[in-house]
């Protein structure tokens, strides 16, 4: 959760575009971030992949008016709506786009190209048909700010008992690149997105280096199967907690019906 995942990139530039906020150049540049090229298949109309921004233009002109966020994992289909194809598929990728006017998703497929000592990421984006139908629980901006607080309050206290929150190397590491990101730039959402959205996917990314420095320091003071149960059981009701508040922050665009100018 220290990076974004592509398909909060696609939908946040993606809804900028259609509110007129940026440019489909723009957009497609910020998508592709430090990937090497994405290109989208399967989108109506067009025999072959192409590329981003001719795909954003042919789902705008097709009546999409917004681009809403999957972030499902096994036992939680998170903001799916079906069908059985569309939901295998995300749930495979552990990401999705679901355009909002249109019934069409997209799913991220993720390769690596490239000699070796030159390896570079392609995606493409594999556009199927979805049920309109409301998303699998999806919160509110609200409801997900009161849960974040709530869940890392918790969950400090437990790790901080466990000696894993937050000691040793690789957790001011994972700090200091947080640090570093948020001091290179506070636009974490694209242009057009309501402050409350912005803190929400902060606060939630916050949580997810919390969780992240966790697993990645090893058992910590917890020592006994019982205390790395017990850590267990403390952090993936938070992992739950941030994933559903990211979708909540990437999704209040459309959830609010409209990006604040």
């Amino acid at each position: 959760m220290l990076v974004e995942p592509r398909s909060g990139l696609l939908a946040a530039w993606g809804n900028a575009l259609l509110a007129g906020l940026v440019s489909p150049d723009a957009a497609a540049l910020a998508i592709v971030g430090e990937d090497a090229v994405h290109r989208v298949e399967g989108l109506p109309g067009e025999e072959g992949p192409v590329g981003l921004t001719l795909a954003l233009g042919r789902l705008r002109g097709l009546g999409a008016t917004g681009f809403r966020v999957a972030l499902p994992v096994p036992g939680h289909p998170l903001g799916l709506s079906g069908p059985p194809d569309f939901n295998a598929r995300a749930l495979e990728a552990e990401e999705a786009v679901v355009a909002y006017g249109v019934p069409y998703g997209l799913v991220p497929e993720v390769s690596e190209a490239g000699p070796e000592g030159d390896l570079h990421i392609e995606v493409v984006w594999r556009v199927l048909p979805v049920r309109e139908a409301p998303p699998a629980d999806v919160p509110s901006l609200g409801e997900a700010e009161r849960e974040l607080a709530e869940a890392l309050r918790d969950a400090t206290a437990v790790l901080s008992r466990l000696d894993v929150a937050g000691s040793g190397p690789v957790a001011e590491a994972a700090v200091d690149a947080y640090r570093a990101r948020v001091e290179r730039g506070r636009e974490v959402l694209a242009p057009g997105y309501p402050p409350r959205a912005v803190r929400v996917l902060e606060m939630a990314q916050r949580v997810g280096l919390l969780v992240s420095v966790a697993y990645e320091n090893g058992h910590g003071g917890a020592v006994s199967s019982s205390e790395i149960a017990a850590r267990g059981e403390a952090l993936r009701p938070v992992e739950r907690v941030a994933r559903r508040a990211l979708v909540a922050a990437y999704n209040a665009y459309v959830e609010g019906g409209e990006v604040r100018r």
